[in-house]
């Protein structure tokens, strides 16, 4: 959430920024119960303060009748001012908390993602002298895609995923998890992008894929719940990406400066309900209801989280130009970035098949906006604690990449090229 302090100085700054976000904020009404707690909590103290010191005074002594009402007086006002206070609390902490992150200056404004922004085109389209087929035509051809007995067994919007898929999958996540922790790697792409910023690896995760519900809500992403599956009578939810669960880890703790960044890559089988989206991408494994992606996560001071950022997108792109598969960067909107996010990027591939280009990556700058419902601090070196930085970003959707792969490197006869960075995790092969 925002810093109140933030809201008090810049009130029609946030309320403007809410509603380019597509969110309604009522500032004011926020401002006024503000008010009204700031001076409960004055009122509070001060009862307490009072109370303290008739204590203080009876201590040891028989108490007079005068001062013996005295004390039942304060001690009745006192009850019922923390009463009310407790009832303010709740109001106040509901109305901030739905307060979206500030945009940082150079998102785009817009309505919805038909007003993102191409940053970047890169590579270059494929040309067939053959129709080009979907990764579904081709994948049932080859016996990689069940999605009749997943039905059977799951029901929709699930896949078994068989044969050389399989290792395409491995393939790719062993590819990019070399890729995180070699730091002489990070070292070139931070290089070959100016940035000012540590080179320290990432740390491979394989998290719980449960989550509880005020974990869930701390890192603002359990709404809308409709798209998340909860598990009947426990208040855990199955996490709808890995970053939930890595941004979540540090609550309530406290870094030493010097310790920063910390960075994680975790790998997780997701969950998403994809409610509203019947009828979407029903063939295929584009939108399922279970799919793997490794995640990047960090943890940084205020100052370096920006570059924290550009770091994951930079990774994106070289991982993506690893592949050599084409793609664009696209700077989303304030209505597409998401409440939490003060900036994000996607990467969009080019899939041949469907002939447009698809999100497969997204790069979200949080500021301290998680870190501050999370509690997760940072200790500086005078001493100062501030609240940490978080940043999370795709290293890659594994459903999402393999389809880009096979429309992007198929063949007329089915068969699939594997991409040269890829082919010693797959044994050698060059053909799938």
């Amino acid at each position: 959430m925002l810093d109140i302090q933030t809201i008090r100085e810049n009130p029609e700054r946030v309320a403007q920024a809410a509603e380019q976000k597509g969110y309604k904020v009522d500032v004011k009404h926020l401002l006024e119960v503000d008010e009204e707690r700031k001076q409960l909590i004055k009122q509070v103290e001060l009862l307490r303060q009072k109370r303290n010191e008739i204590s203080s005074k009876t201590k040891g002594n028989k108490p007079d009748q005068l001062v013996i009402d005295a004390g039942k007086q304060i001690k009745i006002e006192l009850a019922e001012r923390e009463n009310y206070l407790k009832e303010i609390d709740a109001e106040w902490l509901k109305l901030i908390k739905s307060v979206p992150n500030l945009p940082t200056e150079d998102v785009p404004i817009g309505m919805s993602e038909d007003d993102n922004q191409v940053a970047k085109t890169v590579g270059d389209i494929p040309k067939f002298d053959f129709e080009a087929r979907t990764h579904w035509e081709i994948a049932e051809m080859r016996g990689w895609i069940d999605k009749e007995r997943a039905s059977k067994v799951s029901g929709s919007r699930f896949a078994y995923i068989k044969g050389d898929m399989v290792k395409l999958q491995w393939s790719i996540l062993l590819f990019a998890l070399d890729f995180l922790t070699d730091e002489e790697a990070l070292k070139k792409v931070i290089a070959n992008n100016n940035l000012d910023v540590s080179s320290k690896p990432f740390i491979p995760v394989l998290p719980p894929l449960m989550l509880k519900t005020e974990m869930y809500d701390a890192m603002d992403r359990l709404e809308p719940r409709d798209d998340r599956y909860k598990i009947e009578g426990e208040e855990l939810w199955l996490q709808g990406s890995a970053e939930h669960v890595l941004g979540s880890m540090h609550a309530d703790e406290i870094f030493n400066e010097k310790d920063l960044p910390v960075r994680y890559a975790g790998f997780a089988t997701s969950f998403r309900r994809e409610a509203g989206t019947y009828g979407k991408d029903m063939e295929g494994i584009i939108r399922m209801h279970q799919f793997d992606k490794l995640e990047m996560e960090s943890l940084s001071t205020p100052e370096t989280s920006l570059q924290e950022h550009l770091l994951m997108i930079a990774i994106q792109e070289h991982l993506m130009s690893e592949l050599e598969l084409p793609y664009r960067l696209i700077n989303k909107c304030t209505a597409d970035i998401g409440k939490p996010n003060a900036r994000g990027w996607d990467v969009e591939v080019w899939l041949p098949g469907q002939n447009k280009y698809r999100e497969t990556h997204t790069a979200d700058y949080m500021t301290d906006y998680q870190a501050r419902r999370l509690q997760t601090r940072v200790k500086r070196q005078d001493g100062k604690i501030d609240f940490a930085h978080t940043n999370d970003a795709t290293a890659f959707a594994m459903g999402r990449t393999m389809v880009a792969i096979i429309e992007n490197y198929q063949q007329s006869d089915g068969h699939i090229k594997i991409p040269k960075v890829l082919q010693k995790y797959a044994g050698g092969r060059e053909t799938l």
